[in-house]
């Protein structure tokens, strides 16, 4: 009778630890992971939720973290995907792979950056800029336009991300969207006569420009800052202030459909959006730019677009930079 009552407790507290370790949210994110991870941890810690997350790859940031989610449809294995930028995320809503969740912090945001279904919410932005060698270049040698770069002074001193992924994908979908198809295939032409130096990631445009082997790089204000902190000698600029402004890039946070952990889910979506999320994001190294209602103008001209408008230029654009770019 005693091996039994003990062989009883045994299971029970196996069960008990069975049920602690339900507790848990899987997480895809684009975010590179030394921005992300301090404050998953730390969600993790105040939360005692045990959180698993997938990291992006350099080379293909979101679109192979957008590929995977879509090949798991039928068996969805991510509960929230941390998106680094928004374009992707309305491919993601085109494939029917999110389902809604307005957080409690939904209403916080401008329309602008966010879903009005409450698909996605969009926080915490970033800002594609241009990063010079200060030993190289002054401020006031650059053009008024990115779309000068074209002009045959710039030729072989300019470096940019392969236009397919990332933020870089979005920049040049977001210029068909601005400018239209026409003037943006034939700047896309023009940069690749003017041997543009095409590389894998914003990071890599962020260090050819700090060892000089450019004078000027394509990057996101992320990438950029790390380089500033570090007192390297660098600047960042907020490219066509007189003109089509800098294009403005919000994270993106959202449930997937069928997701396994659903009520944890939540609770890490509502952590990503909450103010002390976006305040630790602005203050981190990736200085973010926060985007709630009533936060501080970004201090910089913002290109004028419709988020939902871009991501339908994204495979034309993709498959024209393909042709122009190929490798």
């Amino acid at each position: 009778m005693k091996y039994w009552r003990i062989l009883l407790l045994v299971l029970l507290a196996g069960g008990l630890a069975t049920s602690a370790s339900a507790e848990e949210v899987v997480v895809y994110t684009s975010v590179d992971r030394m921005f992300s991870e301090p404050i998953l941890q730390k969600f993790e810690k105040d939360t005692g939720i045990k959180v698993l997350a997938m990291y992006d790859v350099e080379a293909s940031k979101t679109v192979g973290l957008v590929n995977r989610l879509i090949a798991e449809k039928r068996r969805p294995r991510a509960d929230v995907f941390w998106n680094s930028e928004v374009i992707r995320t309305i491919q993601l809503l085109k494939e029917d792979v999110l389902t809604p969740y307005k957080s409690v912090y939904y209403d916080d945001f401008p329309a602008t950056f966010k879903d009005k279904d409450g698909y996605w919410t969009g926080f915490a932005g970033r800002a594609r800029v241009l990063l010079i060698n200060a030993t190289m270049i002054q401020e006031r040698d650059l053009p008024p336009s990115i779309l000068d770069f074209t002009k045959p002074e710039w030729k072989g001193k300019v470096t940019i991300a392969y236009p397919l992924f990332g933020t870089t994908a979005m920049h040049v979908a977001a210029l068909y969207d601005y400018i239209g198809t026409e003037k943006t295939e034939a700047y896309l032409k023009g940069l690749a006569a003017n041997d543009v130096l095409v590389v894998d990631g914003n990071s890599v445009t962020r260090d050819l420009v700090v060892q000089g082997k450019v004078p000027v790089g394509f990057t996101d204000t992320d990438d950029a800052q790390v380089a500033i902190d570090k007192g390297d000698p660098v600047q960042m600029i907020f490219p066509d202030s007189t003109g089509m402004g800098t294009l403005l890039i919000p994270n993106t946070v959202m449930m997937i459909k069928g997701a396994p952990h659903p009520e944890t889910g939540k609770k890490l979506i509502d952590y990503l959006l909450s103010p002390e999320t976006e305040k630790a994001l602005q203050e981190g190294e990736s200085a973010q730019i926060p985007l709630r209602k009533g936060s501080s103008p970004p201090g910089f001209k913002a290109m004028e677009v419709d988020y939902a408008k871009v991501a339908g230029y994204l495979e034309p654009s993709a498959k024209f930079c393909q042709e122009i770019f190929m490798r």
